[in-house]
Formats: structure tokens, sequence, C-alpha cells
């Protein structure tokens, strides 16, 4: 089914042109039957990379033939339980900005709705042979899917099918052995480049495809700093982040503190080289400068640099191992948790009532803005895990529905890290109190998502069911009326998380897995030589994080 594009202004994106096919002056659009000329066409094919500058596919497609940019709509895609409303906000913010960004450059992107064997087989029809480019994609096990049948599609139509890689990510590795070496070469690589006056193609749009829209789970939200990802980039090296290492961990404090670029990474709205090397490059100012004028600058940026490797290590883990969407890592836990799950703790949890004033307070949070920073999305999987012993797959697929930034391979990943199915990493029981009082000593945060708790004092505000009746009463809060009372005894709860999972860990089995688990996903130990990234650069970060 093929459509005008004209009704974007129906989904909300006035900054996308009007009409079947543009015809900007700058460019030379061609026209759509098979009888292109001598050379080649090609199809760029957008997934999860909406952007124009350092994108190898584009540069590539551009340098050998008129090219078209194409994006699907697939219903399918929408029909994951992974997916939400918000996932589509961003993905039409994304496309808007998209196809803003090809209009500078003369171009335009054609959005088709359906399967993408159906695209497939129209654009055949429509621009005879051509060949498909596009970034690999490390993602849930549909789009794996999707992906195995266009390759079978390309072969039988005898279409190229070229895939290049997007992150610090590789396929068919066995194991982690020289992995951080890989990861500067491709971080260390020149960035691809798109210049004016290429050769485009125009098609039209699909038609009537504004009728159909997903039906989604959750809500909409105001989506807060959706400035050009190099604005926001700039904006942290230069003013923000410099004391990233040091208010990173409060919900307080990292909404500035952090880089904020997590969404913009998922939606490959820049990507991981270009933030690497600006990273870089101003870790040398910083170090030009008298040692009286660095300030906090150089830690700041040593432990940001160590998240971007992070980002891939994990990633690597999940194209490594995608089972980890579905089954436990250390197949020892198995059974642990899955017949234990309680439905009502899991609301609880999901609805910000638990009765622990900090975690409550983060998942209301995160409830109205799709980010929160990475230590509390730990505290939130500690407690379902530990303390509500609620197995992770229904916690994770609740989060990544709420994640405005859901990056498959970094969040199966983390959710099983901190729900302690590894089988090789620390079990990191959080203690939601301590956490209050480490990272909201004054109780602000709980009291701007929590109002019905802000008559408390700073002491009483981080465990209320602690205070006296007269407290409660002069607080205008009675615990287990305005607010529940906690649902489980967090003493208790991790007490009996800690003995079952540490029994599992214990067991042949899995004492064999824990060799097994190391040897395909553990962290590797770096030479000196290795940890030198190339000349005037700083070193590139080993956090033992996986």
């Amino acid at each position: 089914m093929a459509v005008s594009i004209g009704s974007w202004y129906q989904l909300g994106l006035p900054g996308l042109l009007q009409g079947t096919l543009y015809a900007l002056p700058s460019v030379m659009f061609h026209a759509l039957p098979k009888q292109y000329g001598s050379d080649m066409n090609q199809v760029v094919w957008i997934k999860r990379d909406f952007r124009i500058q350092d994108h190898e596919p584009l540069s590539e497609a551009l340098a050998a033939g008129p090219t078209l940019v194409l994006y699907v709509l697939e219903p399918e895609l929408w029909q994951q339980p992974s997916a939400s409303k918000r996932h589509w906000q961003m993905t039409l913010a994304s496309l808007e900005a998209l196809d803003r960004d090809l209009n500078t450059l003369g171009g335009a992107l054609c959005i088709r709705t359906g399967t993408m064997i159906s695209v497939l087989n129209t654009l055949h029809q429509e621009l005879g042979s051509f060949r498909l480019l596009a970034h690999e994609e490390t993602g849930e096990a549909w789009g794996y899917e999707r992906d195995q049948a266009v390759i079978a599609w390309c072969s039988a139509q005898g279409v190229e099918f070229q895939e290049r890689r997007q992150f610090g990510v590789f396929r068919g590795l066995r194991d982690r052995d020289g992995w951080s070496k890989r990861w500067r070469a491709q971080m260390t690589q020149d960035q691809a480049t798109v210049s004016q006056g290429q050769t485009w193609l125009s098609l039209p749009s699909t038609e009537h495809w504004q009728q159909w829209r997903p039906e989604l789970p959750g809500r909409e939200i105001v989506l807060d700093d959706l400035r050009s990802p190099h604005t926001v980039l700039e904006d942290f090296l230069s003013h923000r982040g410099e004391r990233y290492h040091l208010e990173m961990s409060s919900p307080v404090t990292a909404p500035d503190a952090c880089s904020r670029l997590s969404r913009h990474l998922a939606y490959g709205r820049i990507s991981m080289r270009q933030v690497a090397q600006r990273t870089w490059d101003q870790q040398r100012q910083v170090r030009s400068l008298p040692p009286g004028e660095k300030g906090t600058w150089p830690k700041a940026l040593s432990s940001f640099q160590s998240r971007l490797h992070w980002h891939c290590h994990f990633i690597q883990k999940f194209e490594s191992e995608p089972e980890i969407q579905y089954q436990n890592m250390a197949r020892s836990c198995d059974g642990l948790r899955e017949d234990a799950f309680d439905s009502e703790k899991f609301r609880a949890w999901a609805c910000g009532e638990t009765g622990y004033p900090f975690v409550d307070a983060c998942m209301r949070y995160l409830n109205a803005t799709g980010w929160i920073n990475f230590r509390m999305r730990a505290m939130l999987v500690s407690f379902a895990a530990y303390d509500l012993w609620l197995h992770w797959r229904e916690p994770a697929l609740h989060l990544a529905r709420l994640f405005t930034d859901f990056e498959p391979g970094i969040h199966y990943a983390q959710v099983q890290m901190q729900s302690g199915t590894t089988g090789i990493n620390t079990l990191r029981i959080y203690n939601p109190v301590k956490q209050s009082m480490d990272q909201d000593p004054q109780g602000t945060f709980i009291k701007q998502w929590i109002p019905e708790l802000a008559g408390f004092d700073e002491l009483r505000i981080h465990a209320p069911w602690q205070a006296t009746p007269m407290e409660q009463l002069s607080a205008g809060c009675t615990i287990g009326q305005h607010y529940p009372g906690p649902i489980v005894d967090h003493l208790e709860a991790s007490r009996f998380a800690r003995h079952s999972i540490t029994a599992r860990r214990r067991s042949d089995q899995g004492k064999d897995e824990q060799q097994q688990v190391l040897a395909k996903h553990g962290s590797r130990k770096r030479t000196a030589r290795e940890q030198t990234t190339r000349p005037g650069h700083a070193r590139d970060p080993s956090p033992n994080t996986g």
C-alpha cells in the first residue's frame, strides 16, 4: 500500500515538507522508471540511525550513485511488548530531524508503511535493480528475524545488501580477547562525510499511511532537550559536565551533570565515534590548560569516556548472546523466581507505591520524564529483583517501555546484571533508605515527586513509617492512609535473596557457568601499549562493568 507524505501534519510533524515528491532546485531528482541511466541506484535503509553526519551507508551510497533514503514504518515493530507511545514520539521527532537535515543537502526522506519485504518488492518494481545499504543493528529478536528475511529476499532477487558497523560492536566474536583494541580502532577511524551536490532519488511515500496509528501502551510525555545532539554534547563538554563524576549518581543533580546523550545515541542521531572523538579533543584542550584552570574536568572527562566504552561493552554482550532477552544468562538461575512472581508487588513497584519513598520517587520521575540516571535505574531493578523477588522479565519490559533511550543491547544485559542472573557479577542489593539518605539527603527529590510526604523533616522523610503518630499528624500524612507503608521488609528480603542466589552460584552448575560466562562476556585487562588510543589522546578506560 503506497501513500502521500503530506499527512505528516496529522502526526504532529509540521516541519516536514508536504507533497508526494520533493523538488528542490539545488538537486537533480530523477523520475521513477527503471531506465534510470548507467549508474546503479542505491537505497539507504534507515533503522535506528537518524542522522546524516558520520553515516557510512549514506556516504558510501551517495559516492556510488543516485540514492534513495528510506524509512519503513513496520506495524509488527510496534506490536512488540517493549514498544510504547513515548518510543513512537521519539521516532517521529527523529524522522522530522532527519528529513530536515536531508533537505539542507537537497535530499529527502521516503517513508513507506508495511513489512520490509513488501516495501522492497515495491521498490524493486519502481526502481529496478538497486543496492541496499544499512547499518548493523543489535536489537531484539524480532529485528533479527526481520533482517534475516531481508537477507534472504536480497539473495533471491540478486540485490546486493551491505551492512556497516554503527557502534564498537563486532559480529561473530566468540570471546572478548582483543575487543578493547577493536573498539579503539573503530572509534579512531575517520568520520564518514556527506557533501552538497550529490544525486538523490525521490519517490513518493506510501498513501494513507496516516490512517494507521499503532496502538501502544503508556502515555505521551513532554520530550525535553531534543536540541541538536551536537549542541547537547558541546554544552556538556564545555559547561555542564565539570562535576559529572561527582554528581551523576543523585537524581537531584544528574539531570544537569549527565551528558543527556543516551536517547540521541539510542536513535542514532549522533554516532558513538563523533562523541568519542569530540571527547578526546576536549581532553587534549584541558590538558593544555595551566594546572589552576583545569578544575575537575580531567576526572570528569575520564569518567565520561569510560562510559562510552561501557556503552559498547554491554551491547557486545547482547550481540554475542541475544538469548538473554528471554532467558537467564546463568541457566543455574532458571526456576529461581519465575514461579514466585507477585502481580500486586509488581503493580506497586511500577506505580511508585512500594512504601519506600526514594524508590517510589524515582519511579514516578521516570514515569513522567522517560529518563533517570544510571544508579537509580540499577536501584529500581535491584528493588524489584531482591526486595520484591520478581523475575526480571516483566520489570525489564516495563522499564523498556518507560525509557525514551531504550537500547536493547544495554538494557537486557544490565537488568540481568542488577538481578543477579549473570552468574559472575557481585550482587548489588541496594538499601533504599541508605540510597535515599546518600543521594537525596534533604529529601528535596522525594518531596517534589511524592508531595504527600512533603510535611516530613529531612530525618523522617527517608523512612516515614518510623515516624510517631504525632509526627505523622504534624506532617499531614498518615502512613497506610495517605501513603503506603513498606510492602516488604528490606533486611529480611535481601537476606533471603542473597542466600537463594548464592546457593545457585555455589552449585556445580553455577561454578561451571562462571568460567563460560567470563570467557564470553568478561572484560579483559589491557597492556600499557593498548591503553593509548593514538598520539595526543587520553587513555581509553577499561571499567570492569561486565
